[in-house]
This record gives structure tokens, sequence and C-alpha cells, in this order.
């Protein structure tokens, strides 16, 4: 049984403990589950819990708010100024961007000079950079310090600063010289060296480093927190576990829009206009490709005329190869992702698309074959009479099914090529999108079908 959150806070909001008692039982809860019922309580109720917490908790509680504006209207703009700033600086931009312009412009004048300018630090980074992922919630201190010095930092920033598991070492000039975990701090003895228990080897990045570049890595070292280094190898922040989730969801979402025809994610909070705005280049590059399809029948008006009974498969063969061409471009897309795209990896997952698209094509052209010349003997249908005739009903089942093992194969190349060649030429292979591709292989698939028919039937 599920347990319902806001009927236990309001519970408690509503018993006559002291606000002592009240806040100690309300902090059981995680942040997030108290974000997730606050915009459930009415404007008294959240007025309330807000006093009981204090402004340093309410700050954690909304940085996992959904729809912010609605909470920070609750406050004075001076009081929000309050509240953002004991946020850390990547989650205050975070909701900072959720508000119209001139509120979020009248905030941000009204908060100190330190968290405007770690702000505007991070907010200088474009979104696809991991600079602008990076966050201010770390703590640091310098390779010449002693155990006992070191400790004594870290307590002391412990209380604003709770990214504490991996501690930051700068050098004498104050630049990037490694990472030192917490354990080994605590057990660490007085007299011992700190400088050899630092990692300074320890994976980082530049805060111009796109997201999408370095996604990988982040996942395969799975660390807590990664340092963030500006050019000359300056500490500009950290980008943690969380961030990196974050991180890789957007990007995952970033990629499915794109694959699904998108020019970029759509949000469920955006307006009609701009998801239409959004839907829209796409499906005009679709509609050009479209009517390529539709042209290329024109030409094809002979056998249609003459074999009418051609036209009922040709859904058949234009489906399989759209799923064929859409199976291979997501297993490379997969691929590219990877960072796998050397030329001998590529070459080899083509192959291999083009061989799988061809023992597949081959095993469903035989079951075809058997199928189409079975369905014509049972229903008795006729080519270009009336009544069956075996040779002509082998001949129309031979075009479905050796149209369809050409076309599959052909589907699977074009669906692991197109990517590779949209990443050569720097173009993000997600937007190789399933529909584009399903409609460059409809076009190719009616070339091949018909072209078999005409040879087939007309031509000789």
């Amino acid at each position: 049984m599920r347990r319902d959150y806001f009927e236990e806070l309001q519970s408690i909001l509503k018993s006559s403990l002291p606000d002592n008692e009240k806040k100690e039982r309300i902090l059981q809860y995680h942040e997030n589950d108290i974000a997730n019922v606050i915009e459930e309580l009415s404007q008294e109720e959240r007025k309330e819990l807000f006093n009981i917490l204090g402004d340093e908790i309410v700050a954690e509680i909304i940085s996992y708010v959904e729809n912010i504006d609605e909470v920070i209207n609750d406050f004075k703009p001076e009081h929000a100024a309050d509240i953002i700033e004991k946020m850390d600086a990547d989650d205050a931009i975070d909701v900072l961007s959720e508000l119209e312009d001139d509120q979020r412009e009248e905030i941000v004048s009204l908060m100190d000079k330190e968290s405007r300018e770690d702000i505007k630090a991070i907010a200088s980074f474009d979104e696809d950079l991991i600079g602008s992922r990076m966050t201010n919630n770390y703590i640091t201190i310098l390779v010449t310090d002693t155990v006992k010095t070191a400790m004594k930092k870290v307590i002391s920033e412990a209380a604003e600063n709770d990214n504490v598991s991996n501690i930051f070492v700068l050098d004498e000039s104050e630049k990037f010289y490694g990472v030192l975990e917490l354990r080994e701090l605590i057990i660490a003895r007085e007299n011992d060296s700190l400088i050899k228990k630092i990692k300074t080897s320890y994976p980082f990045f530049y805060a111009t480093d796109y997201v999408e570049d370095c996604i990988n890595k982040l996942r395969e070292y799975g660390l807590d927190s990664y340092p963030i280094l500006d050019n000359n190898n300056y500490l500009l922040g950290v980008i943690t576990a969380e961030d990196v989730l974050e991180a890789v969801d957007d990007e995952m979402g970033d990629d499915y829009a794109k694959l699904a025809g998108l020019t970029q994610e759509e949000e469920k909070d955006d307006s009609v206009f701009e998801s239409a705005k959004k839907r829209l280049p796409w499906l005009i590059v679709l509609l050009i490709l479209g009517l390529l399809v539709s042209f290329s029948m024109t030409g094809f008006e002979k056998i249609v005329a003459s074999i009418p009974l051609i036209a009922f498969f040709q859904t058949l063969i234009l489906d399989m190869a759209g799923n064929t061409g859409t199976q291979s471009l997501a297993v490379t897309v997969r691929m590219l992702s990877l960072q796998e795209n050397s030329r001998k990896s590529i070459f080899k997952a083509i192959l291999k698309e083009l061989k799988i698209g061809f023992i597949n094509g081959l095993v469903l052209a035989i079951f075809s074959f058997i199928l189409v010349f079975l369905f014509m003997l049972i229903t008795q249908q006729g080519i270009k009479t009336d009544s069956f005739y075996a040779p002509d009903a082998v001949k129309a089942a031979t075009i479905i099914s050796i149209s369809l093992l050409v076309a599959m194969s052909v589907s699977s190349f074009i669906g692991s090529l197109v990517p590779v060649i949209f990443l050569k030429i720097k173009i993000d292979p997600a937007v190789a999108s399933g529909p584009f591709i399903t409609t460059v292989n409809d076009v190719i698939a009616l070339l091949i079908y018909y072209g078999f028919a005409y040879l087939l039937f007309l031509a000789f």
C-alpha cells in the first residue's frame, strides 16, 4: 500500500505539537517527498510549513519542486532572494529559469554579490557544455595542508557544502592538483603525509567539453563527483552523481526526441504553438520525401495497370524495409553514442547490419514466397486474367520474395550508414530519425519492388 505523504504532513501541521517537534517530525521525510506535496497544500499551510522549517531547509526543498513559480509567489521578492541565495548555484539557476523575466531579474538584483557571481559563472556556459551542469557545492584544501589542517577545513565547511565524499586539492598556485577521499582523511594519522593519499590522476572535465562527449566517461567511472576545470586547470566547480543522472536523462530525452523526428525535446508545459514549432521542421522534410514516394509511383502506372495484384503487396515490402532500417538505425546510433566511432568499428558495424538484413530478408523471403503462392492458389487469383495460372503465380511470389530480400538488405545498410554520414559531417546521428530513415527506405523499396515487377512481367 502506497504512503499518503500529503495526509501525513498535513496531519503534522494540524497537530497541537510545538513547532520544534513538528519540525523534527517533518525532517524525517526526504526533501523530494515534501516537495511533491507542497503544491497540494493551501497557501496558509505552506506558509506555516516554511515558518517551521526555516529558510535553509526550505531552500533544499524547493529545489525539488516542479512548478516552482507557484511556490516562489508565496514569498516577497526580498525573502525569495534570501532563500535562493542559500541554494547551490546550479539549483538556483534551475529555479530562476522557471520564473518570468521580470520576476527573475528582480530577485537576482536582491541577492548578494557572491551568489550573483556564482550564478553568472555557471550561466555563462551554453546548456550543451558540461560547465553548465557544475555546482559550487564542494570543499577544497591545499596540497601543503597537514592532516590536522585539512580536517579542520572539512569540518568548518561541511555545514555549507554537503558534497564531502571527495575533497578537491589545489596546488600552491591554486590550480587543480588531485582528489582526496574523505575516508582516507578520516583514517589518516596526524603525522601522516597527506600528499601520498591524494589521487593526482583523478578524472576531470574542462568546462567547455560538450555534455554528449562526456556522458560515456561519466557512466564508465561511476564516481560521486568530478572536477570541472578551465583551460588553465583552475577548479571552476564540480559535477556530482546527481548532476550526472540528470545529464544522462536530458541527453537520452534529446536523442529520443530526435529519433522521433523532433528538432528538440518537447516539454509537457509547452504551448500548442511551441509544440507545433518543434515538430514542423522535420515534418516538412518528411513531406518532401513523401512526395518523392508518390512521384515514384507515377512511373509505375503501366505496371499497376497491367498487374493490379502487385499493388496489393506494396505495403508489405515498404513496412518490412522501414522496420529493418529503423532497427539498424537504433543499433548504430547506440554504438556511436558510446564513442565507438573508429573506422574499423564503423565498418564492422555496417557490414554486420548488412549481413543481418540479408539473413532476415532471406528467411522472410522464403516464407513470403510460400504464403503468396498458397494465397493465389487457394483464392484462384490470377495475374493478367481472372483465372489462376501457376507460372504467373510463381512469378508474382518471386517478385515479392526477392524484393523483400533486397529491400531489407539495402534498408539495413542505409539504416547503419546514414547516422555514420551524419556524424562525419558534424550532425548529431540521432537526427537520422526513424521517420527519416523509414521514408528514405520507402523510396528505395518502391524502386526495387516495381523494378523487379517490370523485369519479370513486362520487359520480357
